[in-house]
């Protein structure tokens, strides 16, 4: 007889994993056989005869586990005679106005008894009394359960029972027969079942679960037509899906794991929790059930942390829509109820005691300081132990109050930690929300200084290399373990925090990719639509001198010039708004919601381009607003600008302004480039370079999905004025899936460098000595001064050292105090030397100062060249970037001793402008001088046409005088094409040229 491969086979199946038996079996006369090697999960099997639809209860399990665990209780009300109806109703009302949940945590209390409806699963340390009510629980499965009592013959493929208590219902498909989860078992539950039926009642079920042999999608929240199904699969090849099983289904871990009666109660205990106020109506609310990868990933850390105990270090890449904020707050509530495994874990501990004392959660953001108070809400009898701390004051008050969850900002580390001088009584666990995120080196070594370990401020410029400061107090320290989610893992992050494999590199500790989130539908990929412009320009002296000058150098300077000209920054300027009102705004993209973001290059840019953005707009009528965001103050053409002064309103209101309506676009200088979240974001402007971690960030502001305004990856637009599709790729190719670092720093190059910087003859390395003695010794700063300002002397005027060699000593200075401040906290031994000078040059790096000679010469040249010609080509129009889908390996930082030797290149500054418009001056095909002929020629025609002086250059109206013109070219490029056919294809067909062209003409004209 050939192999069962409909969906029956498949409901057997999941029925003998739990049960040990299938009903099949019994009815075949089969016996459970115990010392069968796969002998069930402790299930019951459930008679469907016995489910009341009205109640949604196995009322023969219900009844059966109170008489056995609680009959005491039972005893108090069955004086009464409809005492059965009496628990049922009270059972019911309770459900229908808070949900299952809170039942199954808190029980039933009816008239005098009180009852409890689920035996938690025990701790490590809990008592025997513990252990055996939890094996008092009956668990149990019922197939083919007839739940309507509207349609007695409406049937749902499996129920999950505690007690007979429904925690959940499952539709299965078989993809054998032509059926999936995804498509059929989702519609099944949408659009066939009766959701007004008990059972299928929000909050009467935990969670529902569509399941094949390949995938599995689960809902909290049965809605019909507008029900959300999330994905509950463990990923394939970095993305959606599920790998193959040698042993069975894809899907297997469905019933072999989760659906393990320790597995359940432990979801029931520590992750299912409702969003939403006390008073606010259960329908009002959302049920929150772990997607795979956060329970995983929490699962897997509180296993290691129990065995292994404090002292370790974990590296989480979890990309953006991981629900990153659930994972870190069902993580921080578990750390605190961890106990050692063992008495060898438990160190100066009893096993009878948590690991931890405190866990520190460090974020900016202040949402997870309510979800930590919501959770532990949710999950724990003691209400009051989650604090926020941004003083000293505030921690030392919360760790003497045993307030065990703190949150705070490593922006307020050097506050918090002040008055405190050693805490390596204690053991923490400190979990960094997004490791990459803006965080202060010098706030950082005084966490490691607050829990045992001294250390002083760093001074890093990388986000994630101020973060790794954290880490660290030069060694680290063994009384905290550190948990560091990031989505973008740079090589110091992964060597720092990742795991060690045997071949000498660096893996996370977990991963949920950002290929998984994309395909997953999480978030958006926001290099589907991606469109890059080239610049050209053309450059003038201004003046008849022919001076000398750095060619490369002045090659920068002039390009920065360029690009943060008004006439530049008008022009891609027209081409945004352009873009945003045509492709944005008119499409009525997010119910005509949508909004954008303008990234440049500096302060100076963000207020030309808010400036220009507000003029266009006036022409247009105001059809919305323009809000800008940039930090502190900028004076600008003797101007001072503020972000609130130019916003109209205070900057702590720029977030919550840019949400309404009116408010479309958002012109920022580096500032909302990470962690802002705005789901009505659907286009980026970008001018300014962007690379590695930054492009990722900055572009995945774009990624946020909406589904209540149906947001889409067709909606995205980034058009890109200064990177190259090449360079965008590059940047993301690292992050898409996994990212390893194949091996450790080479230290050796420690050696090196401090050999070269002892011989230079800058310092004495008993100054070095003296220097350490008295600075750890905490002597007055104004002796430490002397010490310093000597060897800066020698640096800056005794040793007569040229611009080259001070440049280069600088650089290995930087070098060393980097690379070891990277690695001393995972140095296997102590090198006291390194550890000194390290400390010696940190203080004298600030005083190193070099003369720029050239700089003045610099600034004049830009005095000597005037922008006579700008313009912009688009290089490719929406195009799909598409990224890698293998396993990323990145190197370690390059540990080669680096030097500053060059011999600067000097040009006249005729030819250097010359150099520069043939790099950058490529509009057409024709030389640079046969396009400012044609120009000409046709800036003349343009004034030649009869029409000009009467509608142009008479016209005092802004808006009818451009029309006119407009009008007056098309008729002028008409005439020409035949001459000058490829320009006027250019003119016709690129909307971004002809923006380009038409304002030069009108600069030309003097318009």
């Amino acid at each position: 007889m050939p192999s069962q491969t409909n969906e029956l086979a498949l409901e057997t199946a999941i029925e003998k994993a739990l049960c040990g038996i299938s009903t099949e079996d019994i009815k075949n006369g089969i016996v459970a056989d115990s010392n069968a090697p796969y002998n069930g999960n402790g299930y019951h099997i459930g008679n469907p005869g016995d489910f009341n639809a009205k109640y949604a209860l196995d009322e023969v399990r219900f009844w059966d586990f109170l008489e056995t665990t609680q009959k005491e209780e039972l005893e108090k009300l069955k004086r009464q005679s409809d005492w059965k109806i009496k628990i049922l109703d009270r059972f019911d009302k309770l459900v229908k106005k808070y949900g299952i949940l809170r039942l199954l945590r808190k029980g039933l209390a009816v008239d005098d008894a009180q009852f409890t409806l689920f035996y938690v699963a025990p701790l490590q340390n809990s008592s025997q009394s513990i252990k055996d009510n939890f094996e008092s629980n009956q668990f149990s499965v019922t197939r083919q359960l007839r739940y309507s009592v509207a349609n007695p013959l409406e049937e749902i493929d499996m129920v999950i029972f505690i007690n007979g208590i429904p925690i959940s219902t499952i539709e299965l498909k078989n993809s054998w027969t032509g059926q999936n989860a995804k498509v059929h078992g989702v519609n099944q539950y949408k659009y066939k079942r009766d959701t007004t039926q008990p059972l299928l009642n929000f909050g009467r079920c935990i969670v529902h679960f569509a399941v094949d042999t390949d995938e599995i999608y689960m809902t909290t929240k049965l809605d019909g037509a507008k029900t959300f199904f999330l994905p509950f699969n463990l990923g394939n090849n970095f993305g959606k899906g599920n790998p193959p099983n040698p042993f069975g289904h894809k899907t297997s871990y469905f019933w072999q794991d989760i659906l393990r009666r320790e597995s359940i109660a432990n979801i029931i205990q520590h992750f299912v929790r409702f969003d939403g106020t006390e008073n606010d109506a259960l329908n009002k609310k959302t049920l929150f059930f772990p997607r795979y990868h956060q329970l995983d990933v929490v699962r897997r850390l509180m296993k290691d942390t129990t065995q292994k105990g404090a002292g370790e270090t974990y590296l989480i890449q979890h990309s953006a829509g991981s629900g990153k904020s659930n994972s870190i707050t069902w993580l921080a509530y578990q750390l605190i109820e961890a106990y050692p495994e063992n008495e060898t874990v438990a160190g100066n501990k009893s096993t009878n005691q948590p690991i931890f004392d405190s866990v520190i959660v460090v974020t900016d953001r202040r949402l997870l300081d309510k979800q930590l108070r919501d959770n532990i809400k949710e999950f724990s009898e003691v209400k009051n132990i989650v604090a926020a701390a941004y003083s000293s004051a505030d921690l030392k008050t919360a760790l003497e109050n045993g307030k065990r969850i703190i949150v705070t900002t490593i922006q307020k580390f050097p506050v918090i930690v002040k008055d405190i001088s050693d805490m390596s009584n204690k053991q923490f666990a400190v979990i960094i929300d997004e490791a990459h995120s803006s965080q202060s080196g010098s706030s950082a070594d005084k966490l490691n200084e607050a829990i045992g370990n001294k250390g002083e401020d760093q001074d890093y410029e990388d986000y994630q290399d101020k973060i790794l400061q954290a880490m660290q107090a030069r060694k680290m320290t063994k009384n905290a373990s550190y948990f560091a989610f990031t989505a973008t893992p740079k090589n110091s992050t992964l060597e720092k925090f990742g795991k060690k494999q045997e071949d000498g590199s660096f893996k996370p500790f977990h991963l949920y990719s950002m290929k998984q989130a994309i395909e997953e539908g999480f978030i958006l990929d926001v290099l589907a639509n991606y469109t890059t412009y080239k610049s050209y320009y053309e450059l003038e002296k201004s003046i008849e001198d022919n001076p000398l000058f750095d060619t490369s150098k002045a090659q920068k300077k002039l390009k920065a010039y360029v690009e943060k000209h008004k006439q530049t920054i008008g022009t891609k300027a027209e081409i945004m708004l352009d873009h945003f009102t045509s492709s944005v705004v008119n499409t009525k993209k997010l119910k005509g919601k949508a909004k954008a973001m303008v990234v440049t290059q500096s302060i100076e840019s963000a207020i030309r381009y808010y400036k220009s953005l507000t003029e266009l707009l006036m022409k247009k009528g105001n059809p919305f607003k323009i809000v800008i965001a940039f930090s502190g103050t900028k004076t600008l053409d003797g101007i001072e600008y503020t972000e609130a002064q130019m916003n109209g309103f205070a900057e702590s209101e720029t977030k919550d302004k840019f949400d309404e309506d009116e408010y479309r676009i958002l012109v920022v200088a580096n500032k909302y480039l990470t962690g802002f979240d705005q789901p009505k974001l659907s286009a980026m402007y970008v001018d300014k370079k962007l690379q590695g971690v930054l492009a990722v960030q900055t572009l995945s502001r774009l990624n946020r999905s909406a589904n209540k305004l149906d947001k889409r990856t067709e909606d995205l637009f980034v058009l890109d004025f200064f990177n190259s599709v090449e360079d965008i790729k590059t940047s993301f190719d690292p992050f898409y899936t996994s990212t390893t670092l194949n091996s450790a720093t080479d230290i050796n190059v420690l050696h090196e460098l401090k050999d070269s910087l002892d011989d230079s003859g800058i310092y004495e390395q008993a100054e070095v000595e003296d220097f350490n003695e008295k600075y750890f010794n905490k002597i007055d700063a104004q002796f430490l001064s002397p010490i310093i300002d000597v060897a800066a002397q020698r640096f800056v005027s005794d040793l007569e050292l040229d611009d080259n060699q001070k440049a280069d000593y600088k650089i290995k200075a930087k070098q060393f105090v980097k690379i070891y401040g990277q690695i001393a906290a995972i140095l296997p031994y102590e090198m006291i030397s390194w550890e000194k000078l390290f400390w010696f040059l940190k203080f004298l790096i600030p005083k190193l100062k070099i003369e720029d000679k050239e700089q003045d010469a610099l600034d004049q040249l830009l005095e000597s060249v005037d922008l006579s010609t700008y313009g912009l080509e688009r290089v490719k129009l929406n195009t799909s970037i598409s990224l890698d889908d293998s396993e990323t390996e990145l190197t370690p930082q390059n540990p080669n001793v680096r030097g500053a030797h060059w011999e600067a290149e000097k040009d006249e500054l005729e030819r250097i402008i010359k150099g520069f418009n043939e790099k950058w001056f490529h509009g057409w095909e024709a030389t640079p001088e046969d396009q400012r002929v044609k120009f000409i020629s046709l800036s003349k025609s343009v004034q030649a046409h009869p029409d000009f002086t009467m509608k142009v250059a008479q016209n005092t109206d802004e808006q009818n005088r451009d029309l006119a013109l407009k009008k007056i070219l098309d008729e002028v490029m008409s005439q020409q094409r035949k001459q000058e056919l490829e320009l006027y294809k250019l003119y016709a067909q690129d909307s971004s040229f002809y923006q380009a062209f038409y304002n030069m003409i009108k600069q030309a004209v003097n318009i």
